[in-house]
């Protein structure tokens, strides 16, 4: 396939290229800064803003599905709001180049811990990361309103860390996902692999889901 990719020199961006070149698939990776990617058999580096859509429609059209990996950074001072200008615009910018097959890659704050309560709403979610998991929220609603994308949201589990590839994990819903009697994580290379797994074989079209190790 094709993929376009959105955010691949972040944390969960970079492991997805590994992952997608891994597999065969050729990437066209979205840069504001193409330098940063070294040359790679399968890539194709182009330089564009994501919360520009009309650069983001230029660099996926003709692309099979795009994984939207964007994030302006935790550190970032207006995260929320950037956070969500980027969403819009590759959700414009993803239609206006007249591509389907669209997977976001969101935050667990918006996963549920018990019926009506999300995670981000919860007395002890980390404030440092709480105007992110907020917009992270918004872009799910935001996404959920979409009837020209053959749209999939993704939740990581409540810890996504460095860590070898496995494989191997298990599948959720809207649920935080538990290990025992705490929050589930997984390795992010695992991550990667139920992305791609996902734009390969789609089981989640028009749906939020979440995974854990295995």
């Amino acid at each position: 396939m094709k993929i376009a990719l959105i955010g691949p020199t972040g944390f969960v961006g970079s492991a997805v290229l590994t992952e997608a070149l891994s597999r065969g698939h050729a990437v066209v990776a979205l840069s504001r800064t193409p330098a940063k990617l070294a040359p790679q058999t399968g890539l194709t580096v182009v330089q564009a803003d994501a919360t520009d859509p009309a650069q983001v429609a230029t660099a996926v059209a003709g692309t099979d599905a795009v994984v939207n990996a964007y994030n302006p950074g935790w550190t970032h001072p207006a995260i929320h709001d950037e956070f969500l200008r980027g969403t819009r615009a590759i959700f414009e910018g993803v239609k206006r180049a007249g591509v389907k097959r669209l997977l976001t890659v969101g935050g667990a704050g918006s996963l549920y811990v018990a019926p009506g309560v999300q995670l981000v709403d919860t007395p002890t979610f980390p404030a440092e990361w709480k105007q992110g998991a907020l917009a992270a929220r918004e872009a799910l609603n935001l996404i959920r309103q979409e009837t020209a994308l053959d749209w999939t949201f993704l939740s990581p589990p409540v810890f996504l860390q460095p860590g070898e590839r496995s494989g191997a994990y298990r599948l959720g819903g809207d649920e935080v996902l538990m290990a025992g009697d705490q929050p589930a994580g997984i390795s992010v290379a695992d991550l990667a692999v139920a992305i791609v797994d996902e734009i390969e074989h789609p089981k989640h079209l028009q749906r939020r889901f979440t995974v854990a190790g295995a």
